[in-house]
């Protein structure tokens, strides 16, 4: 193994800088990934943005993260083997000790770490990682288009599957961005009646191609009064920040729907208490999702052949493929690769 490695690190808050690092050792319950692959989330900007500069060494961000394992530290889970295939999200391992865990509940655990805020992510060529937050990796999938669905995929996947949607049942999907255009896909696959809706015509006809049936633009068109018009959505799944926008489609929920939030941001959202009593209808958020709920969104866009549509660039890279993710000018998901990661080990 080599002893030094590459990685991009946030020396000061908003930049990327590329340097290179002595090699760790995977402690207690660790491995040691070499990186292949590591998608670029909106999230990352709060991590970039708003990373501590006293931390020493800087923190290395990114938690979308396919590789190989080539060092596995004590007591890590036997299940995993040198060589072997695995990522990790958001959630980088549960500490089975809280009163969260001891319920099962692994995705709220209080002793979490987040890849990419809390611990050092996947714009590396290699990366430490808790053994109860890896996730199997299925052959089928080729590492760059494996990265996104570990965030982008399990969060729409899993916010969908709380929906309380039936096959059949109008969902609609507000944004149709990196989370959104995963969330087309899989509602479609699921047998959800899909309404896509976005702000302007210019990604109406790859709301389409993604899934949707019918594409409502808020600029030109009602989108609470049109899903009104068609009895209602059963379900939304909010992917964007922008409160303003997801309260205006409250009038669209059908009585006992269900509005889903994903984008999340520090605005209060306004809403009317009527719009729920009556009606019963209902909101609740949805965070990411265990390494268990990772492999099953993993195993079902194998199955139902749902793909991100990435963009790639290599990790010395990293600063302009995060500009261009923050620009938008994405279609719609970026990612990192790391060719560097078959010499590693």
């Amino acid at each position: 193994m080599k002893s030094t490695y590459r990685a991009m690190q946030v020396t000061t808050p908003g930049t990327l800088e590329l340097v290179e690092r002595t090699t760790p050792k995977p402690g207690k319950d660790e491995v040691l990934i070499a990186v292949e692959a590591c998608g670029i989330c909106g999230a990352d900007s709060a991590d970039i943005e708003g990373a501590d500069p006293s931390l020493n060494p800087p923190r290395v961000p990114g938690h979308e993260v396919v590789g190989r394992i080539v060092a596995i530290g004590e007591n890590a889970p036997s299940i995993w083997k040198l060589g072997q295939r695995v990522g990790v999200g958001r959630l980088g391992g549960h500490c089975n000790e809280c009163a969260q865990c001891r319920q099962g509940q692994f995705q709220l655990c209080e002793k979490q770490n987040f890849v990419g805020a809390s611990c050092d992510g996947g714009y590396a060529e290699l990366m430490l990682a808790r053994g109860t937050g890896l996730v199997s990796i299925p052959d089928e999938l080729d590492s760059e288009e494996a990265a996104p669905i570990l965030c982008a995929g399990i969060a729409t996947f899993n916010a969908l599957k709380k929906s309380g949607a039936e096959a059949g049942d109008l969902v609609a999907i507000l944004g149709i961005g990196g989370l959104g255009h995963m969330a087309l896909q899989y509602a479609r696959k699921m047998g959800f009646k899909v309404a896509a809706i976005g702000r302007g015509r210019d990604i109406a006809e790859d709301a389409l191609d993604l899934g949707a049936h019918l594409y409502i633009d808020t600029k030109s068109e009602d989108a609470a009064a049109k899903l009104k018009s068609m009895g209602g959505a059963t379900a939304i799944i909010t992917t964007i920040g922008n409160t303003e926008a997801v309260s205006s489609l409250l009038g669209g929920l059908a009585p006992r729907g269900r509005l889903v939030l994903l984008g999340s941001g520090k605005d209060p959202l306004p809403v009317s208490s009527g719009q729920f009593v009556v009606g019963e209808r209902s909101l609740r958020g949805s965070i990411t999702g265990t390494p268990y709920e990772n492999e099953k969104t993993l195993n079902f866009s194998v199955l139902a052949g749902v793909r991100p549509r990435i963009e790639t660039m290599p990790l010395e890279r990293a600063f302009e493929a995060y500009r261009k993710m923050k620009s938008g000018d994405v279609k719609f998901r970026m990612v990192l690769t790391i060719k560097e990661a078959d010499d590693a080990h």
